[in-house]
């Protein structure tokens, strides 16, 4: 009682509940405490060093207390800070308060700091691994920013993911010049990153889907995408000049019309010139739909715990969190693709193929994106007055 260590005055041992447990049911009214039992599971299980985060430092005189006590193994344990990140939340406890109320789709959601979250989101033993050692270990509490992690997904992901194209939001593309009922296979490289990957046929037909974010009918500055008048480079394809629009009664345009020049196949030109940007695209007549989840950060907050006198920390939860595309077109060898395959749609991100997909119905979730450039222009043009 006179140790200045609170964890070594008359600990408790036991604890007497007359309740149904959810294995052994009545059977069984005594329960270990932790500081008792910790010791004693490590020397059952001959652990020679019991990793624990700095809440345990003040425990350890009770833990070594125990076990010289009780003449078992003698596990030594050794703390270090515990894991924090940017807008994540890694308590137990409120990971399940968020699966009770249906915040998330279970343990497994993509946006839950799981094992089995993040796996189905995409991410790779390996990733982990590096940006574990990156960070290393420490003896002060601090947090490490969620875009660390995003980065070493990334790094991984770019070496081995198989390239695709996938149009999201798609815009109808004719290109008025190019003859009716042909269709080309044009030659696609798999990863730049590994030769062995090799290459694929994509095929290539009058009618093509964009994405709706590389047309502007009336083009903001720096914005070198496809407009009227201008000419793009398709990715491993022609290049294509946009003549006109068709538009629906709302006034949207629906359409866009262009024509494209048989020299530049592959996507070079014999005069040398250079399109300022190259955007992606797939055939209409080949396309396959999928539906397609977009996850974002799950609170919107980078301390997800800050919140006001007589909040909850759910208040901190981002409403934009998830948002799922319906019918999105993919390349049509991503019919084949299996739950748990990787891919780099490019221009766009990396993708997990989901496992709720079904013959003919896939599901993709978005892994991480790509950094895109002119969202980032974009934005700050917005914002300057």
């Amino acid at each position: 009682m006179a140790s200045p260590n609170l964890n070594m005055r008359d600990p408790v041992m036991y604890r007497i509940l007359h309740a149904e447990h959810h294995r052994t049911g009545d059977k069984w009214c005594i329960y270990p405490m932790y500081d008792f039992a910790h010791g004693q599971s490590d020397s059952i299980e001959q652990i020679t060093h019991s990793v624990c985060t700095l809440e345990f430092e003040d425990h350890r005189p009770l833990y070594n207390w125990f076990i010289r006590q009780l003449g078992i193994f003698p596990s030594q344990q050794i703390e270090f800070d515990r894991l924090n990140l940017t807008y994540t939340l890694l308590s137990k406890r409120k990971l399940l308060q968020l699966v009770q109320e249906g915040r998330v789709r279970g343990w497994d959601d993509p946006r839950m700091p799981t094992i089995s979250g993040i796996r189905r989101r995409g991410y790779t033993p390996d990733a982990i691994r590096n940006f574990c050692g990156a960070i290393g270990v420490s003896k002060t509490n601090g947090i490490i920013d969620l875009a660390m992690l995003e980065h070493f997904v990334r790094e991984d992901l770019n070496k081995r993911a198989l390239r695709a194209m996938a149009v999201l939001r798609p815009l109808k593309v004719v290109i008025d010049n190019y003859p009716e009922g042909k269709v080309e296979e044009l030659e696609a490289v798999n990863n730049p990153e590994d030769a062995s990957a090799g290459t694929r046929k994509v095929p290539f037909s009058r009618v093509l889907y964009i994405e709706q974010d590389d047309f502007r009918e009336e083009p903001p500055k720096k914005f070198f995408r496809l407009f009227p008048g201008q000419e793009v480079r398709l990715r491993g394809g022609y290049f294509i000049t946009c003549t006109g629009v068709k538009k629906d009664d709302r006034g949207e345009v629906v359409e866009v019309h262009c024509t494209y020049d048989p020299e530049t196949r592959s996507g070079n030109a014999p005069d040398g010139r250079k399109p300022k940007a190259t955007i992606h695209w797939v055939s209409a007549e080949h396309a396959i739909d999928a539906e397609v989840r977009l996850y974002e950060n799950l609170f919107s907050k980078e301390d997800p715990s800050e919140v006001s006198e007589g909040q909850e920390f759910t208040a901190n939860l981002n409403p934009n969190s998830l948002e799922v595309i319906a019918h999105a077109k993919l390349e049509p060898l991503l019919a084949s693709a299996k739950a748990g395959d990787r891919y780099q749609f490019e221009r766009l991100g990396y993708f997990c193929v989901d496992f709720d997909s079904k013959p003919g119905a896939l599901v993709f979730n978005r892994t991480v994106p790509l950094r895109d450039t002119w969202a980032k222009i974009e934005k700050r043009e917005k914002a300057t007055p």
